[in-house]
């Protein structure tokens, strides 16, 4: 994220933006909510007939896609400017087929956050893993995903 970003990324901003992005909106993904600290995310995929597969139920594309850049923008939110984050690696594993709207909540604690400064105060990666369990509207999981970020201080922000 640049400096001029970092001004304007508030969780107001993201949420608007995100929820008219073409690839969210067509897919039927909606933020339901930021947190103001951008460690708390609740998110909702809409079962409707254009996302749905074979079967009638959610298309595994769109599960996968209601999770794919949750993390790395709330740790851009977090750590602001003095950051590199990137989704590095994604899996998924479905448990159930979903046959309702889908519901994805997305924390950051912080001893997650403290091991994230840790690892990288001296220009180290760090690469944090998070799981995602994906519900439906009866609250039973139907896929759990499993995502691994690449964050790295930027040069100008290192300690020597």
């Amino acid at each position: 994220m640049d400096v001029f970003l970092s001004k304007i990324y508030k969780p107001s901003i993201v949420k608007f933006a995100l929820n008219s992005w073409p690839p969210f909106w067509g897919a039927g993904i909606k933020i339901i909510s930021i947190s103001e600290d951008f460690r708390e995310v609740k998110m909702k995929l809409k079962l409707r007939w254009w996302n749905k597969n074979a079967n009638r139920t959610q298309y595994g594309g769109s599960i996968f896609s209601l999770t794919d850049p949750v993390y790395s923008l709330m740790l851009m939110g977090i750590l602001r400017e003095q950051y590199f984050v990137w989704d590095k690696e994604a899996s998924i594993n479905f448990i159930k087929p979903g046959g309702s709207d889908l519901f994805a909540d997305f924390m950051i604690s912080q001893p997650q956050l403290d091991a994230i400064y840790e690892s990288t105060i001296n220009g180290d990666k760090c690469f944090p893993e998070f799981v995602i369990h994906v519900k439906n509207n009866k609250g039973e999981v139907v896929s759990e995903v499993q995502r691994k970020l690449y964050i790295r201080k930027k040069p100008k922000y290192r300690t020597e």
